[in-house]
Order: structure tokens, then sequence, then C-alpha cells
């Protein structure tokens, strides 16, 4: 039995694994970095799997905690590897197949992107994601008008930063 819940989480991560690797490439910059990210994201996702009782949508899920896990991540400054043992199972899931090539067209806008709090960058990510401000709040908590207002400032903030940059 325990075969068949690896085996189900292995296929959720292969279908939204890209949620996975747009963050990891939002809160890191470099390669090596970005895997050690998708990879503890991973472990957290199959942590908190079992509690994970569908009340809101995969999406949703997944979003909630690798930002959770990126930013508590960003915020450490001494990084301290976490060894977990896993099964051959989850050999089957890819970091490597995520093309982050198209950062070089967007240098100026990740550059002034870096320079935002970390929940700007969680709303201007999930925003890129198309997601609706109905959305954005129920997965950062806040409620939908400081959304509103916080997209507001951060667009004038990105301006800004853009505009300084060139």
């Amino acid at each position: 039995m325990n075969q068949i819940i690896e085996n189900q989480f292995v296929e959720l991560i292969k279908i939204h694994q890209g949620i996975v690797h747009k963050v990891c490439g939002m809160y890191r910059r470099d390669p090596d970095d970005r895997k050690d990210l998708f990879q503890e994201i991973v472990i957290q996702l199959w942590k908190a799997f079992p509690k994970f009782r569908q009340e809101a949508k995969v999406s949703t899920w997944i979003y909630q905690i690798a930002l959770n896990v990126a930013i508590s991540d960003f915020r450490k400054e001494s990084r301290k590897p976490i060894r977990v043992e896993l099964s051959e199972t989850f050999a089957n899931i890819s970091d490597n197949q995520y093309d982050y090539s198209f950062e070089e067209k967007l240098k100026v806008l990740y550059q002034a992107i870096d320079q935002l709090s970390e929940v700007e960058k969680a709303i201007m990510m999930l925003y890129f994601e198309e997601k609706s401000n109905e959305e954005i709040a129920e997965i950062i908590g806040i409620s939908q008008n400081n959304v509103r207002v916080k997209m507001t400032r951060i667009r004038e903030k990105l301006r800004t930063l853009m505009a300084n940059a060139k």
C-alpha cells in the first residue's frame, strides 16, 4: 500500500512539477541552488502529502508549500543540507526538464524582482502564472483587496527599479 501512495505522489509531482520549477527559478539563480531547493520542496511536499485532504486545488496546495519552503530557505543565511533516505520511486522525478534559458531575456526584470520582498516576489510569480486575485489571496493568505493594493505598489516599484537599471 505504501508503494501505491508513493506512486500517486510521484505522478502528482510529475504533473505539477512546473510549479515547483517556477518557484525555484524565482528564488534561486544558481542552477545547483535551484536543484537543492527543488529537492527540499519535493521532500516537504512528500511529508505533507498524507495530510492533504484535497479541500483546495492541488496546484494551490503545491504553491503554498513550495513558497513557504522557498521563503524559509531564502531567509536562512547558513543552509544545512538535510539528508533524507528516499526510495527508488523518487528517482522518476526529474529536476532537469525545465529550461531556464529564457531568464537571459528577462535579466533586467529579474534584477528588479530580486529587490522585492519575499511576499512581493510570491505575488508577482502568481501574477505571471495568471492566477486571479482570489487565487493569489488564498495561496498567500491575505485578502483580495490587499492583493490589489500590493499589486499596484509592486508594479510601481518594478517600474522605478527597471527605469533605474537602464
